[in-house]
């Protein structure tokens, strides 16, 4: 079971956090930290799998504790919650280290989803956030291949189907039952995929999947 810190400075927000973590069976919240620096505070003594964390705090704010906090145990998954109005650190978040970044607004399927992704080592955005990180992905960690894919590299029709999911932000266990393939062979065509788009993992392969106008 995934062990899970709580980082927000609202208590009511995070026992709502807290509440649907256990209700879903999602994992153990372990600590609750109210800003970046209580954070790294109970980093001394726990070892999280997965920390839950705000953007704006008061003493420290998420970006700087994802930078602390992955020099101190570089093995956190971190996904942040966010509000519309942070958009412009998104890439900045991505960069420091956040595997996923979801919207307060999301509902109760999509945090469970993203909850369930990064569990797994995937990454996951919310779909009202793919435009804005492509419209701002400037920098080389995000950079993608755009160019005419040579003869050999083109995309399969399922290779191309596959990734119009991946873009809707499907789950690799959800485009499986979709398309009525084993796990693995979905998998395997997103390992594909990844290496002829030159993409280092999926959020990379969902901007190319947007650059190349396969969705959007």
């Amino acid at each position: 079971m995934n062990k899970i810190i709580i980082v927000d400075d609202h208590s009511l927000f995070r026992e709502g956090i807290k509440l649907l973590i256990e209700n879903e069976n999602l994992g153990e919240v372990i600590g609750e930290a109210e800003n970046g620096q209580d954070f790294l505070n109970l980093l001394k003594t726990l070892s999280p799998d997965l920390v839950i964390m705000d953007v704006e705090m008061p003493v420290m704010g998420g970006l700087e504790a994802i930078r602390k906090g992955l020099k101190i145990n570089h093995h956190l998954k971190i996904l942040i919650l966010s509000m519309q109005s942070e958009k412009s650190i998104y890439l900045e978040l991505i960069r420091a280290g956040a595997m996923g970044i979801i919207l307060k607004t999301s509902g109760k399927n999509e945090f469970e989803k993203a909850i369930k992704a990064i569990a797994n080592d995937d990454n996951y955005f919310s779909k009202e956030l793919i435009p804005l990180l492509v419209a701002n992905s400037k920098g080389p960690s995000l950079q993608t291949r755009v160019d005419i894919q040579p003869e050999t590299e083109k995309l399969t029709d399922r290779e191309n189907e596959i990734l119009q999911y991946l873009c809707e932000g499907l789950t690799v266990t959800e485009i499986a039952a979709q398309l009525f393939l084993s796990v693995k062979t979905v998998e395997a065509h997103r390992a594909t995929l990844l290496r002829k788009t030159n993409s280092r993992d999926t959020l990379n392969l969902v901007l190319y999947g947007v650059k190349n106008k396969v969705v959007l």
